[in-house]
């Protein structure tokens, strides 16, 4: 797939903004919809040395713009564990939020099925495989589509205002609310390694009782923590979210 090579991994697919070679743990992130490998910059100052932290790049943004977004699943899934296979010399754990959850989830799955599963699945802000809702919501029209991204928040309210910034970046989010809602999970078995879900206490789109599903979808051990906030909890509580990923990167054969 053509597209900027990173010169830090040699890949299209993912970026590092600080190689950490001597790394005990690898932390992979992956973004929302709409999201892009950036939004996990200030990670990769804040959590220690000892983790590698590289973010997966989505086609169709960023220096991927000229690309245009994938809205195949399976297609997303090849292409990113392709790029990550070749990375299993140390304990990887996944990340990933709302879309970045289904996406990481079944990249773990076809991780498990190259033989070179992750040593976690780290999932947040997102219903679980089985309790998929669908949705329309990507055929809306743009003044709709940027009221439900203000909704959920995550997004500068300033950013779509003018219509030439929603020439530019709704066309990716709109293709990711798409894949999103199109989504089914995949023919194959569960990842193998243990999986944690987090959830933010007042999403309004994914409540406890929901994220508590992932459970069904774990072969290998099951967590799930509950933290303050909304659907982007993750950014007023970054200091417990990245805590809770430490923990997971530095003690992921424990589970």
């Amino acid at each position: 797939m053509s597209g900027g090579v990173d010169a830090r991994t040699g890949d299209v697919w993912l970026h590092r903004w600080r190689p950490r070679p001597r790394a005990g743990a690898r932390l992979v992130c992956f973004p929302h919809a709409g999201g892009s490998a950036a939004f996990f910059a200030p990670w990769s100052t804040k959590l220690p040395a000892e983790i590698d932290v590289v973010a997966v790049r989505y086609p169709g943004r960023a220096d991927r713009f000229a690309e245009p977004p994938l809205t195949s699943m399976s297609a997303m899934v090849t292409e990113i564990a392709g790029a990550l296979e070749p990375l299993a010399d140390r304990p990887t754990v996944l990340f990933g939020h709302s879309l970045g959850a289904i996406v990481a989830y079944e990249v773990a799955r076809e991780l498990t099925r190259r033989d070179v599963p992750p040593a976690r699945l780290v999932v947040s802000g997102r219903r679980a495989p089985a309790d998929e809702p669908g949705g329309t919501k990507h055929l809306l029209p743009d003044d709709e589509l940027v009221g439900e991204l203000l909704r959920l928040g995550g997004t500068e309210p300033g950013l779509l205002a003018s219509e030439d910034a929603r020439s530019v970046f709704l066309p990716a989010i709109r293709a990711d609310f798409r894949l999103a809602e199109n989504y089914r999970r995949l023919p194959g078995r569960e990842p193998s390694c243990p999986l944690t879900v987090i959830v933010g206490d007042e999403d309004t789109d994914v409540d406890v009782r929901r994220a508590g599903r992932w459970a069904e979808h774990a072969v290998a051990g099951f967590s799930a923590h509950v933290l303050p906030g909304g659907h982007f909890y993750l950014i007023p509580q970054e200091k417990a979210v990245l805590a809770l990923l430490v923990e997971a990167c530095t003690t992921p054969a424990a589970a």
